[in-house]
């Protein structure tokens, strides 16, 4: 049987259009130097061209729009929308219709129909008219099937389909940086920065609606792209925040454990989860697209079995003057540990009071603040080293050098006159 023939056997012809919004007339102009043989015939033809923006003749975009003619370019992140239109070509009344649409990927199958109800008849020249849409969260090749079913006046039951293959492409490249914070007292904090590079891999620019960073629960977020301009913000990119084709940007955010979780130090030990990116973006005459990455993790820093940090210190004290700091000590381990400090003396610094200080029992993910005296004796920037703890259960012992530095100056005194 002649392909042609059968398909000259079905009474409904099916149409499916893509609807997308229009795109800007492109023209090529043309152009020479007065001195040139056309003169200015060339300049008169692309005035008079009603497809170019008066006034600036020569640029490439017109002020005409033009109807897609293909289904162009699909990105991850779009809504994908689309007209569906079976039409009675028949002069006869058709019956029991059903239109149904599946949007078929790698890993699923979507049934898109608005409705999965038959109608009773179609008559001739009539059309059942369908709009379906579809946010694309997939990459790779997608088979729109739209098969219709329907009976004639004889009874016969007949069915057809038709599939329409497109490729969703992938819109943004995101890759992302942790730094873990240092504090001035040149020790690793609980903060960490996160960098997300993000460059725009499709031809056309962007318009960067929306770039945030969703935290998980154990962390609060600030971000750092904008800057104070009196009692307004403006963002780092300015106004119109645009991205142009494989281009790329940075966004900085700030993430601090919230109070609970930063008071419990074996809580964030190991892997966390920080949260994710939601991306929206607007392309062509305001075609939105949005995207989430998945869950941003991180390996969050290892502080060992006790953690020796400083709550307190002077920025500038006098030369062989005692000054005051403050420790904490947080038992990072899953143990309950007895601790004992020892002072050494460097040959700068000197610790005022007793060595081998008993601190008592410190359960898990407990702190203790511990206030100290110390001197130094030589000036400059000085590094205060020489603690000590021993856990007395195991007899395991924790050394701290470098734990901070301070500015030591020799006291004013006035000449003798």
């Amino acid at each position: 049987m002649d392909v042609n023939q059968a398909k000259q056997e079905h009474l409904l012809a099916l149409k499916v259009m893509r609807l997308t919004k229009p795109t800007l007339f492109t023209n090529m102009p043309v152009t020479c130097e007065d001195r040139d043989l056309p003169g200015d015939l060339f300049l008169r033809l692309m005035k008079d061209d009603p497809s170019t923006v008066k006034g600036a003749e020569t640029l490439i975009l017109g002020e005409m729009l033009t109807l897609p003619q293909n289904f162009g370019n699909i990105f991850l992140g779009e809504t994908f929308s689309s007209y569906i239109s079976v039409h009675n070509d028949s002069s006869q009344v058709v019956k029991d219709i059903l239109v149904k649409a599946d949007l078929q990927t790698s890993s699923q199958r979507l049934n898109l129909s608005a409705s999965n109800s038959a109608v009773s008849e179609l008559k001739p020249e009539c059309c059942i008219d369908d709009v379906i849409h579809h946010e694309v969260k997939e990459i790779g090749t997608h088979i729109l099937v739209c098969a219709v079913s329907y009976t004639t006046q004889t009874g016969e039951k007949l069915y057809f389909r038709k599939f329409f293959k497109f490729q969703v492409l992938k819109p943004l490249d995101v890759k992302t940086k942790f730094y873990n914070a240092e504090s001035d007292l040149s020790s690793v904090t609980d903060e960490v920065f996160l960098e997300a590079q993000i460059q725009n891999i499709t031809t056309s620019p962007m318009f960067m609606e929306k770039v945030s960073l969703e935290p998980s629960m154990m962390y609060n977020v600030t971000e750092l792209n904008n800057v104070a301009s009196g009692d307004e913000s403006e963002s780092t990119f300015g106004k119109m925040s645009y991205l142009q084709p494989l281009d790329t940007r940075q966004y900085l955010y700030c993430l601090k454990p919230k109070p609970e979780f930063a008071e419990k130090a074996g809580v964030i030990k190991g892997v966390t989860v920080i949260g994710k990116l939601d991306i929206v973006w607007k392309t062509n005459l305001g075609e939105r697209g949005r995207l989430q990455t998945s869950q941003l993790q991180r390996m969050a820093p290892g502080y060992g079995d006790v953690r020796l940090s400083l709550e307190f210190i002077p920025d500038t004290v006098d030369l062989e003057e005692p000054f005051d700091i403050t420790c904490k000590i947080t038992n990072c381990s899953e143990r309950t540990m007895d601790l004992l400090l020892e002072m050494c003396n460097t040959r700068s610094v000197h610790w005022c009071g007793v060595s081998g200080r008993q601190l008592g029992k410190l359960s898990p993910s407990a702190s203790l603040s511990i206030p100290l005296k110390l001197l130094s004796s030589v000036q400059g920037l000085q590094s205060i080293s020489g603690l000590r703890l021993t856990d007395t259960f195991l007899k395991r012992t924790y050394e701290y050098d470098d734990i901070a530095q301070v500015c030591v100056v020799c006291p004013y005194t006035s000449p003798e006159s």
